[in-house]
């Protein structure tokens, strides 16, 4: 089996304080050939210089300015469908993700499942800081998607996954607001019966920046996902069918 190669996606929004650790680590961490894409929503967002400066001439880490929109979702797709590798990767530009698990994450990917979840909540997993609500809400989702659902993992929201990325163009995002892809994704690998897989993880909470996590805005769209996790197998067909009618239920509910 030859090598894989990852790209790793990083929405961004004013990160220029927090980002440079974050690289330095994701550099320091990779064995496989990778590139990473730092996407932001507009050219004047200040991570943009941050990341020049930072990097100089390393060609493997790039920005992107996303056309799709506005919000993480919108830049984590415009980054799945600029990624040149077989295996993409989501990780967040706070520094709560840890690179390290970026290789093994990948390598299961190479070994066949579509989704590998870097979880929180499986034996030897952590959550470190963070909200208590937060926390406490996506436990009790991971965990009961897990056991009830059968999703492969008992940290579905987490946004830190790695991706088949052909998978990932035969299903298609649907998602255009908050960090919801993760779930949508293992619940649509889930409805598929395509196989996901996890590797425990320390999650800490960032120590620079704030976070633009909106619970009372995304609990309802987190919520259709999470019901879409539960049923008999489809088609692809169907998963996207079905999918694009959850997409426009929380479009409109954004717009409400």
């Amino acid at each position: 089996m030859t090598a894989t190669a990852v790209s790793v996606v990083i929405p961004a929004y004013q990160e220029d304080e927090a980002i440079r650790p974050v690289l330095d680590r994701i550099v320091d961490a990779i064995t496989l050939d990778f590139e990473v894409l730092v996407v932001v929503d507009f050219p004047d967002d200040r991570t943009v210089a941050a990341v020049a400066e930072h990097m100089g001439g390393d060609a493997r880490v790039r920005t992107l300015v996303s056309t799709y929109g506005r919000g993480p979702a919108n830049a984590i797709r415009y980054g799945i469908d600029h990624a040149v590798h077989p295996v993409v990767v989501v990780t967040m530009a706070d520094g709560s993700d840890d690179p390290r698990l970026i290789d093994p994450m990948a390598r299961l990917v190479e070994r066949g499942v579509v989704v590998a979840a870097a979880s929180r909540y499986s034996p030897g997993g952590q959550q470190v800081g963070g909200p208590l609500l937060k926390s406490t809400l996506s436990r009790a989702a991971g965990r009961s998607l897990g056991v009830l659902a059968r999703v492969g993992t008992d940290d579905a929201t987490n946004s830190f996954k790695a991706y088949d990325t052909a998978f990932v163009r035969e299903v298609g995002i649907d998602s255009r607001s908050g960090f919801e892809i993760g779930l949508e994704l293992t619940a649509k690998a889930r409805r598929l019966r395509r196989p996901v897989a996890e590797l425990p993880t320390i999650w800490l909470d960032r120590a620079v920046g704030q976070s633009q996590f909106d619970l009372r805005a995304w609990i309802p769209k987190y919520l259709r996902w999470y019901r879409f996790a539960f049923g008999p197998e489809l088609s692809v067909d169907d998963v996207r069918r079905q999918a694009a009618a959850i997409a426009q239920k929380n479009q409109k509910e954004g717009q409400s």
